[in-house]
């Protein structure tokens, strides 16, 4: 069985599309137990992009609602109905976290600020995932990953060599919100064991603007210095430091990629050669010695390249496997599900739809002593509203109750 450190820890999430959620997520393969909060009547947001075909197919099994919300239970709630912030109000009653993305506005009208959740329940952490922060005169501003994390957080600009026409596009759908979510996932864990620790609760704040800046903290440090925005090299034929002729990517003969990192030149360099199959490269008079190969780093490169433009892709992977030094195929998101290193190390995993057949998740890439998650798919939409409101105690005739005044699903 899968440990599952956060078994015991109920976490309310309020929250819609997929950077909050995809925390809560997380938390849910970790062993909590997740409640999603959703619109009585309209549901998550994200579930009309599905329904659109925008993002992902629609169908029982969809992506972008399974990998935010795998392992969760969902409920409706009118949260703007009395009787159903009363619900909420039950649920955040017995719970260690409540988790919200709502902007400002909306937190204030549905009562479901800090001090609100805090008057219920003194010991709730209290989580906001934001696009630009809390403070400062865009706080109230909306946002998503594409904008607030890859655009303004730093990545567009800096992942567009600067030959490149146009801006470079985030590499996958939700790529910022994904990353995000692990980063609020370990917010509300460094809360939890502070809490455990002090007694007393935290409030923690994530922005899609603050991981962005994280992710390029390197980038923006070494700007304070010289005060020059820092951009890739240009996009060549074949792209390596002009220092060392081991890293840089460089393409094969179909067309493919292979990848080399291996920032040791002199360790490296006569074993790289015996695998290029150019063992005459090792006495050539121009990369004799270490510094030679630093100083001619160019001409090298340029042999490195036209070697590998003499091969296919599928050669050099099989032909690399006992090179000694750091590299890596370029891997399209096909391969990369099939990865057997992902499969080995339970990174991919097969949960049942909703109609009973076998589909496959990315797990988070935590786990805890030495053990796969187990997954689940996502909950159809308010799916378990009664059964969780009968775990609150409320009987069937309330129920009914509750749904003629359209308090809840």
């Amino acid at each position: 069985m899968a440990s599952r450190p956060m078994e015991g820890v109920r976490v309310v999430e309020v929250a819609q599309y997929t950077f909050v959620p995809a925390a809560g997520a997380i938390l849910a393969e970790w062993g909590a137990e997740v409640i999603k909060v959703e619109h009585a009547e309209k549901g998550d947001a994200q579930r009309g992009l599905v329904s659109l075909g925008a993002v992902s197919a629609g169908g029982p099994f969809a992506p972008i609602m399974e990998h935010p919300n795998h392992n969760k239970r969902s409920i409706g709630i009118a949260l703007e109905v009395p009787k159903g912030l009363e619900i909420l109000h039950r649920l955040v009653r017995d719970a260690d976290v409540f988790v919200t993305n709502f902007l400002p506005g909306a937190r204030s009208r549905l009562h479901i600020e800090v001090e609100d959740m805090r008057k219920v329940n003194p010991r709730i952490i209290y989580v906001r995932g934001t696009a630009l922060g809390v403070r400062g005169e865009d706080r109230a501003r909306p946002g998503f990953d594409g904008i607030s994390y890859w655009y303004r957080g730093g990545s567009a600009f800096g992942g567009t060599p600067p030959n490149l026409e146009g801006i470079a596009p985030m590499p996958a759908p939700a790529y910022g919100d994904s990353i995000g979510g692990m980063t609020i996932a370990g917010g509300i864990s460094a809360a939890l064991f502070a809490r455990e620790r002090t007694g007393e609760p935290s409030i923690v704040d994530v922005s899609l603007l603050g991981v962005g800046a994280w992710a390029n903290a390197l980038a923006i440090e070494m700007s304070f210095l010289n005060g020059q925005p820092w951009q890739p090299a240009p996009m060549g034929k074949y792209q390596s430091v002009p220092t060392n002729p081991l890293v840089g990517v460089f393409p094969t003969e179909d067309g493919r990629w292979i990848g080399l990192s291996m920032l040791q030149p002199g360790r490296f360099w006569q074993d790289f050669c015996r695998h290029l199959g150019r063992e005459d490269l090792i006495t050539d008079p121009r990369f004799d010695t270490i510094d030679k190969v630093v100083s001619n780093a160019v001409e090298a490169g340029a042999i490195i390249a036209s070697e590998f433009k003499s091969r296919p892709y599928a050669e050099w992977v099989e032909r690399f496997r006992t090179l000694e030094g750091p590299w890596e195929p370029v891997q399209d998101s096909v391969e990369l599900g099939q990865d057997p290193q992902l499969l080995a190390n339970g990174l991919i995993g097969d949960v049942t739809d909703v109609e009973g057949r076998t589909q496959r998740l990315v797990a988070a890439p935590v786990q805890f002593d030495e053990c796969a998650a187990v997954l689940e798919r996502a909950p159809q939409f308010a799916e378990h509203t009664d059964e969780i409101l009968r775990e609150l105690g409320i009987t069937d005739s309330e129920l009914i109750e509750l749904k003629v005044a359209g308090a809840v699903t």
